[in-house]
């Protein structure tokens, strides 16, 4: 089907919807065709006015009004477009709707979820409905999880596909925050703790796909603590593993947290537990909301400062590798670039990616394509030892 759009830019006054759309002004092709959409057109038309200035070829640049509590609104805007970039969230709250539009009229979608049980739903309501179509729905195209989801499978390239592999990531932050979006995110995420399975479905397979035996010790080839991290990232790399076979006839993954100090797991255990008791209870959950709103973001001056790395250990029974993923402020300045090449992959190189349809993970839906444009991106994909 023939659509106007390429991409559309859903949630573009949000804090990451606008860093979104202003890496799209700095490094689109001239040729790509997209637009910003949102509930509100007076501030739409604001953050156009910010993109002319940048780049004055955008003055046509077309605005869509749309809405999660209008579907018919989000359908008339699926039609026009190959692709949804949506930073719209939380995601368990407003995600569904432009989820199912997706999927039944077949434009491809992509967000920065970190909601497993939001995930979780989606897989199980809509990737027959996105398979038929031939929609690709990718969820977690953010610092959640592509460093982690990519870096896994930029490892395994290096060890092959004919060996058990054993996988480990660690995670390491610094100079950054979160945005008022995160922290609602978060808080219903916690809120919805007892509930949630924390879990995220694999692909049918005969290969032997498996969690690591996770644990809290030094581990010596980052020489510091790892912490195990019971994030949406691990789910979605196994996720991953189950769809492409370069995982091997048999992986296992490990996610940990790499922290310097034993006290530092201490206190941010203490913190976590007690935002999670809190957010159990309706009047707790509404002040915490209140803490910190939506569309409050980091500063320039964090965003400039931000690190992330992720370093991969993986073995065989013949092989060990190490390797590094690293880049700029993740939450944030990475992210919106991370979703935006996620993007423009589907739009733009759709005769290169693999013939996977339904709700995917960046790595099954992506593969190589995405690495690269990462790469090109200026987000570092090395290895420190073979």
């Amino acid at each position: 089907m023939k659509k106007d759009l390429d991409i559309v830019v859903y949630g573009a006054t949000g804090f990451t919807g606008k860093l979104a759309a202003q890496y799209l002004a700095a490094n689109g092709p001239a040729k790509l065709r997209w637009a910003l959409a949102g509930r509100n057109v007076n501030k739409l038309a604001e953050v156009k006015a910010q993109l002319v200035a940048m780049n004055p070829a955008l003055a046509s640049l077309p605005i869509l009004e749309a809405s999660a509590e209008d579907p018919a609104s989000l359908e008339a805007m699926v039609k026009k477009t190959r692709v949804v970039l949506t930073t719209v969230g939380p995601y368990a709250l407003h995600g569904e709707p432009l989820v199912k539009a997706c999927a039944t009229f077949g434009a491809d979608y992509v967000d920065i979820t970190g909601e497993p049980q939001f995930v979780r739903d989606m897989i199980e309501k809509y990737d027959g409905v996105a398979i038929e179509s031939q929609s690709r729905i990718v969820h977690c195209c953010g610092f959640d999880s592509i460093p982690h989801d990519v870096g896994a499978y930029y490892t395994v390239k290096k060890l092959g596909d004919r060996e058990p592999i054993t996988l480990s990531g660690f995670v390491r932050t610094g100079g950054s925050t979160f945005s008022g979006g995160t922290w609602q995110s978060a808080i219903n995420g916690f809120g919805e703790a007892r509930k949630s399975k924390f879990s995220v479905p694999r692909h049918a397979t005969d290969r032997r796909i498996s969690g690591g035996k996770a644990r809290l010790h030094y581990e010596r080839t980052i020489n510091a603590w790892a912490c195990p991290l019971p994030t949406i990232d691990g789910p979605i790399v196994l996720r991953s593993a189950s769809a492409v076979a370069a995982y091997g006839p048999a992986f296992s993954y490990g996610h940990y947290a790499h922290v310097k100090h034993l006290s530092t797991v201490v206190g941010a255990a203490a913190g976590i537990g007690t935002l999670i008791a809190l957010a159990q209870f309706e009047p707790t959950r509404r002040l915490l909301s209140k803490a910190r709103p939506s569309g409050q973001g980091p500063t320039d001056t964090q965003l400039k400062n931000g690190w992330f790395q992720v370093t991969f250990e993986g073995t065989t029974p013949s092989q060990r590798v190490v390797t590094r993923v690293k880049g700029g402020e993740p939450g944030y300045a990475e992210t919106s670039k991370m979703i935006a090449e996620c993007a423009l992959s589907l739009a733009l190189d759709r005769k290169r990616l693999p013939a996977r349809y339904g709700v995917l993970t960046p790595v099954a839906a992506l593969e190589d394509v995405l690495l690269e444009r990462l790469q090109k991106a200026g987000i570092s994909f090395e290895v420190l030892s073979s």
